[in-house]
Formats: structure tokens, sequence, C-alpha cells
């Protein structure tokens, strides 16, 4: 550490599904332990009044009634540029005026985990009314181009394949880094744990289990991976569909394993199950590594969803199942696996941004991704 004052850090988010507060909430926690004080603060509220209820409600719709409206909107924006650059503005100029009062005296650095929070702090600091350094944390494995802000001093990225998209849409310095994850996410410890955790959630005490995510909002064709995963014999489907309560009710009674609802300790969840099959590629993957359980990619979302199942299948992270005739051979296989794939050790995201926090480091510690 360069020096110790000042000791503040903002960390920007938003509350549009769980991935991107998860990741703040994290980076928050381990910068307190470190002695920052650190500060979290959702770019939604930032913006002008109704606005963030109004983008955080109209996407969970999308996501909800027509998600391939959204994998439409994703794919022209990155084919359009122009486009692209038309919306960062936008939303850079509506939570500018708010972002820019949040660095105030005692702000060592600014962190975003959310891209249009990126983009305003992108702008703020280009047009000098940010002067401490802006870190964007790339919490998915694929990068659109609205994650990329000119005038962001320094983009983390989670994997040699995010840091190549992330350059390719012009971020000019990228470092590598671990998942923000927390330490409850671990593999259990004994098999006695193991029982006590399915019996606690009311699950099978013997057989393989896959766990069906569906993120905090419980949307895409998660009702039917429950039943093809049901049929294919090879695991029993536990689904957590977040606060869609009745996608709970129709997988129950459909009777295609077992569906809970929202669940207060995924950490203990995780160490019931024996492999992940997820469809948006967020937090909940990187957490499944990290508690030691493979993960597939089934039925994506269009979109994120598709993007970061390429990503992970390309980084040999998680296999990208596209067929359903594939998928009782992809899940025998996870479960012969029986451990995620070893990443390659990276330096700490909270380590990088304390760092940071003291002075830009010099480029030589910065890596320079090649094209």
């Amino acid at each position: 550490m360069r020096s110790t004052q000042p000791r503040r850090i903002v960390v920007v988010s938003a509350s549009v599904g769980a991935g991107h507060d998860g990741a703040a909430r994290e980076l928050v926690r381990r910068l307190r332990t470190a002695g920052f004080d650190a500060e979290c603060h959702d770019f939604l509220d930032l913006l002008p009044r109704g606005c963030g209820r109004l983008l955080r409600g109209s996407y969970a719709l999308e996501l909800k009634v027509a998600p391939w409206a959204w994998g439409w909107l994703l794919r022209g924006l990155e084919k359009n540029r122009h486009s692209a650059a038309l919306v960062g503005a936008l939303f850079a100029v509506a939570g500018g005026r708010r972002t820019a009062k949040l660095a105030g005296a005692g702000t060592a650095a600014v962190v975003s985990t959310y891209p249009l929070a990126s983009q305003a702090l992108g702008r703020l600091r280009r047009r000098g009314r940010l002067a401490v350094p802006v870190a964007t944390f790339l919490t998915d494995m694929s990068v659109h181009p609205l994650w990329v802000a000119e005038g962001v001093d320094l983009h983390l990225a989670l994997h040699p394949v995010a840091a190549d998209q992330a350059q390719r849409h012009g971020a000019r310095r990228v470092e590598i880094c671990d998942p923000l994850v927390g330490p409850a996410f671990r593999p259990a410890r004994s098999a006695a744990e193991r029982r006590r955790a399915r019996a606690r959630f009311g699950l099978p005490a013997e057989g393989p289990i896959a766990l069906v995510t569906a993120g905090s909002w419980g949307v895409g064709e998660v009702e039917l991976t429950a039943r093809e995963i049901a049929a294919s014999g090879r695991a029993v489907p536990v689904t957590v569909c977040g606060h869609n309560e009745a996608m709970r009710e129709r997988i129950s009674a459909a009777g295609h394993g077992v569906a809970l609802g929202w669940v207060d300790d995924m950490p203990d969840l995780l160490r019931a199950c024996d492999v992940v099959v997820q469809n948006a590629g967020g937090l909940t993957s990187l957490e499944a590594m990290a508690s030691g359980l493979p993960v597939v990619s089934y039925r994506c979302l269009p979109g994120h969803g598709v993007t970061n199942a390429a990503a992970l299948d390309e980084a040999g992270l998680a296999d990208w199942i596209r067929e359903e005739k594939r998928l009782g051979a992809a899940l025998a296989d996870a479960l012969a696996q029986g451990a995620a794939p070893r990443r390659r050790p990276a330096a700490r995201p909270d380590a990088i941004v304390a760092d940071l926090a003291g002075g830009l480091p010099a480029p030589a510690t910065i890596l320079e991704v090649a094209s």
C-alpha cells in the first residue's frame, strides 16, 4: 500500500438481478476487512426519479415475457457501435450528476460492477469531473461493448477469454483477477456435512442431484430443463426458482424433482448437490465452481446467457449443451468429473483495487492483453 489516506472506496452496482450486487457486496466486505471505508451504491438510485424503477421493471419483464427481444437488443448494440455509444452516453448523462457526488472528499477510488455505471463514471473521468481512478469489475465471462467505457482506468476480467474481449472492445488496461465469491462457498468437508445439507433442504439422501438455477427472478426455460433432466434419469433436478413463486408451484405440481423458492443459504445448498445446470453464466456459476461443483450451460437466456455460455465453454470451465439429445451424456460426464475444472491462480480483485486507491499502478504491473 503506497499511502494510508484517503481510505474511502466507493462501489457502484445495480439491483438488476443479483449478480452485480453480489460481486459488489463481496468487494465491499473484503475492502472493509482490509481497513478501507468502503460503501456500495445502486446506480438505479442515481438516475432521475422513477427511471431506475422503470429500467429494472422493463428488464425483468423482457426476460420473462420476450427474452428473444433482449438478445436481439444486445446483438444489435454490439454490431452497431454508434448505437451502443449513444445508449451509454444517455445513461451517463442521466446518472452523471448524482454519480459525481459520490466521490467526495477522502475518496481514493471508485469501482463499478455494472456496465451503465461504468459509462457514467468513464464520462466523468474523461471530462475531468472525477479526480480519482475508476475501475470496472467485469462480472460476466463475456464482455459486451457497453461494459467498456473510455475514461475508465482499469478493467478487471475473470479470465483471459474475458480480458481479450474487453480489449477488442477498446479497453486498454486490463488485469485478470479471481472472482468475487464469498468464503462461505467451498466444497463439503465431509460426507456427513453433505448429508446434513440435503436433509436441511428436504432433498433425497442418496443419488446424484442436479441444481437448476434461474437467477433471482426465475427466468428462462427452466421448467423444460427440469423435466428433461428428470427424464434423462441421470440426476434428480432441484430447481431454484428465486422470487418466481408461480414457477415453483408449476414444477412441484408436475413432479419434476424438487422446486425451491428464494434460498438464503446458497453455499449450503450447493454442498448438497453434484452438478449445476445454469442458463445465464453469472455469479451462481462462479459460486458453484468455488464450491467444487462441475457446471454445464443449457437452454441459455438470449443475449448475455448465450454469450456467457460460449465464453465459459471456450475457457474450458463449463460445457455448453446446445441440443437436448446431448443432455444425458453431458450430465453423466459432469458427474463422473466430480469437481469443477481448476482455474489458474490470479490476483485478488480487492488487492488490485486497494493498490489502485493508492494511485494508478505503473504500466508494468498491469497486464496488457495481446490482440
